[in-house]
């Protein structure tokens, strides 16, 4: 399963993923069907989690069924409903790259004015360049944007644009993967240009740029005061297995 998985992902665009993978899921899922994990955003339970990624860094246990939602989006779920008011406070949410697992359940709550916008994802309700927002200063309370800033051209600039959208004391959720947890400085290279040497040098054929442990500084120079919240770390062993949670994610609460 972890192959057929990997495969998909690898060959299959995005834009088109993100519109059949729903129903072949549910599918797989009624052979998940258990006890052992439960999902924090869907709440359905299984056995175990499908498994997801490309290649050698293919994770078992990871991908609901039910939603779609991975290890991080079960891990902001439960940081938003424990330690911001966002179930609960009215709020205008601008949503780059919306994760399928979340538009939905969004889109329902009566307290938030919800965005979703994307370059080219059939998701989003908005085509746009993060690098040039189409919306005036200070107009969100809340942005969410992960696993975004390793594509695009300049991730400064895209940061700032957030930034500037966003409300005085407005905030955004703003995640990337790390690929080694070792390395210091970010890196990039703008002559890597090819599929291949991205996938040799960043871990992923998109990627312009592998993140190194200076990732929050660099949300910093876009204007934002960043909050590192090592959440999962205080959660207990139990819960971080019930859920299926990334063990050492860093939640970037960037705040304006």
């Amino acid at each position: 399963m972890k192959k057929i998985i990997s495969w998909v992902i690898r060959s299959i665009p995005r834009k088109y993923l993100q519109i059949i993978s729903p129903i072949a899921l549910k599918i797989l899922g009624f052979f998940y069907r258990g006890k052992g994990v439960q999902c924090t955003v869907c709440s359905h339970e299984y056995k175990q989690f499908l498994p997801y990624g490309r290649g050698n860094s293919a994770r078992n246990n990871a991908l609901c069924p039910s939603c779609q939602a991975l290890e991080r989006h079960r891990l902001i779920w439960l940081y938003l409903q424990e330690k911001t008011d966002f179930f609960q406070s009215p709020k205008k949410v601008l949503h780059i790259a919306p994760e399928s697992c979340f538009i939905h359940r969004f889109e329902k709550m009566k307290n938030l004015d919800y965005i979703t916008a994307d370059i080219e994802s059939p998701l989003a309700k908005i085509k746009m360049d993060i690098h040039e927002i189409p919306f005036q200063n200070n107009t969100f309370d809340v942005a969410f944007c992960n696993h975004v800033m390793e594509h695009v051209a300049d991730d400064i600039k895209a940061m700032s644009e957030i930034y500037r959208v966003l409300k005085p004391n407005g905030w955004a959720i703003i995640q990337i993967p790390f690929f080694d947890l070792n390395l210091k400085t970010t890196l990039e290279d703008k002559s890597i240009i090819t599929p291949k040497e991205r996938f040799e040098k960043y871990g992923q054929e998109d990627h312009v740029r592998m993140y190194g442990q200076d990732y929050g500084r660099r949300l910093e120079k876009a204007g934002f005061q960043v909050n590192e919240d090592e959440f999962v770390n205080t959660l207990s062993t139990e819960k971080i297995k019930k859920f299926a949670l990334p063990k050492g994610e860093i939640i970037y609460f960037c705040k304006k």
